[in-house]
């Protein structure tokens, strides 16, 4: 078997790799090898992988028990907060939770489904506390660094997966989006994020949903065939899963290359309530926009009237401040750690707070307004629509340090955030599939992604359209210095 160059790697999807592998080029331990070799030249800079597993990686790689499923041999990583292996290390960017070292026993489903495809996960990424962020600056491990400009942030809260992706670490990284949080990290990181339809993948065996059903497992990639690949693999509903997404017509790697047909897409130029965009963000849309109509499709001004209600953000908040403080009160019964003010971050315990003041009946209220809300949203889809086209974040990527809380205001990253996940989070609460495409590079030279929203269950027209897009040539070639050494 040959060797394979650092630097040629770095470029590599993940489905060239597993084709590296079945040919005889290269052995999986010789790509364990060179992912970890590049993890430990460039992470001391960014602060990716937080939790390192480079033993077992390479005991799995070199094992005659390594599945032999699709991607057999090829390395990834594992987000810090849900997909877990038995006997993971599991914080969920937590202080208190590195310090008693917990472990996960058992895996989920998600995890369990990679694994048996051969994927090789050699640690887990940097999250904020409780996936609660679009930055990923936790009190636990220390902020990640985005790769294009280290003075900024990669997004959040799947920030070290967006990182560890664009700085050629690995070809996927495991995400995870309740909020836009694959969406923003492959916007800030130059990267592909494709969160899907509610139910498409399992959050089993030890939970049904989290946040109300709002978060979707998922990944960042460096290509759409990636992107549909991993998500064959991972796709369906597990016994006892509340939620099921509509079955798709043939596996998603079908839908790469093959013609969406001339579509009708709707633009969104300004922020929900019709408030001023950013002028880079608006300029990743319009890139986006011109591509789209270069390449047959018809594209106007149009987006559903909903997501302008003022009120629509309400809901979304109820249940999320709700499942904050529900999640401290079972970390607290798992571990017998009491998690008090103190041993956890200020924002993560002010929104936990506001969590406890809900009633049962004003959680119920919450769930039956998102649910009108929905109908209302994916009624404009029903009008002829096939698409809807926004910015992915209403900002680029802000520098570090601008979501620290205050002593008077620990909220204040929260209310920062609002601009960045405008976009993303009321695709959430429909519970439909959107992707992040990286079309737009500002004048600093930090990417931007434009955000394609498709009707429920339509992953495949979503995986046609961004394969359309792709190739293009709008993103190819274009990689954060750091990745070429």
């Amino acid at each position: 078997m040959g060797s394979l160059p650092v630097a040629e790697f770095a470029t590599l999807d993940a489905v060239a790799q597993a084709e590296l592998v079945r040919n005889g080029e290269v052995s999986p331990k010789e790509l364990i090898d060179v992912s970890i070799a590049r993890v430990e030249a460039h992470d001391a800079a960014l602060n990716a992988v937080v939790i390192r597993q480079f033993d077992r990686a390479r005991g799995q790689a070199v094992s005659a028990e390594l599945p032999d499923g699709p991607f057999r041999g090829v390395p990834m990583l594992l987000k810090d907060i849900g997909a877990y292996l038995d006997g993971d290390p599991h914080y969920a960017g937590m202080a208190l939770l590195k310090r008693v070292d917990w472990r996960e026993q058992g895996e989920s489903t998600f995890a369990g489904r990679l694994r048996r495809a051969g994927f090789v996960s050699i640690g887990r990424t940097n999250t904020p506390e409780l996936a609660l962020s679009v930055t990923t600056e936790p009190e636990s491990f220390g902020a990640t660094h985005n790769p294009w400009n280290l003075a900024h942030s990669p997004g959040g809260s799947s920030g070290g997966a967006g990182a560890a992706v664009a700085a050629g670490y690995v070809a996927v990284g495991h995400s995870s989006d309740g909020g836009g949080s694959i969406r923003i990290p492959a916007s800030h990181c130059g990267l592909i994020g494709l969160k899907p339809t509610r139910g498409r993948c399992s959050f089993g065996p030890s939970i049904g949903e989290r946040w109300g059903g709002f978060s979707n497992e998922g990944f960042v990639t460096r290509s759409v065939r990636d992107t549909a690949a991993l998500l064959d693999v991972v796709s369906g509903d597990a016994t006892g899963d509340p939620y099921s997404a509509p079955p798709l017509p043939r596996p998603l790697s079908a839908e790469v290359g093959a013609d969406p047909g001339k579509l009708r897409v709707g633009v969104m130029r300004a922020l929900p309530g019709r408030r001023e965009l950013h002028a880079d963000a608006l300029a990743a849309v319009d890139t986006a926009a011109k591509l789209l109509e270069d390449l047959g499709h018809h594209v106007e001004e149009s987006h559903p009237k909903a997501l302008d209600d003022p009120d629509a953000g309400k809901g979304f908040v109820v249940v999320v401040t709700s499942s904050v403080a529900a999640a401290l009160e079972s970390w607290s019964e798992k571990t017998g750690e009491l998690f008090g003010p103190k041993s956890v971050e200020p924002l993560t315990w002010a929104v936990a707070e506001i969590g406890r003041t809900h009633t049962a009946a004003q959680y119920i209220e919450a769930v039956t307004f998102n649910h009108a809300h929905s109908r209302r949203v994916a009624a404009w889809w029903d009008e002829g629509y096939d698409l809807l086209l926004t910015p992915t974040s209403g900002e680029p990527p802000p520098e570090l340090g601008e979501f620290e809380p205050t002593t008077d205001n620990p909220l204040q990253g929260f209310v920062r955030a609002m601009p960045f996940s405008a976009f993303t989070s009321p695709f959430n609460v429909t519970g439909q599939p959107a992707v992040s495409l990286p079309v737009h590079w500002n004048a600093a030279g930090l990417p931007l992604g434009a955000q394609l929203v498709a009707a429920r269950g339509r992953e495949d027209l979503l995986v046609r359209v961004a394969a359309q897009v792709e190739d293009t040539g709008c993103w190819q070639g274009r990689r954060p210095p750091l990745s070429d050494s």
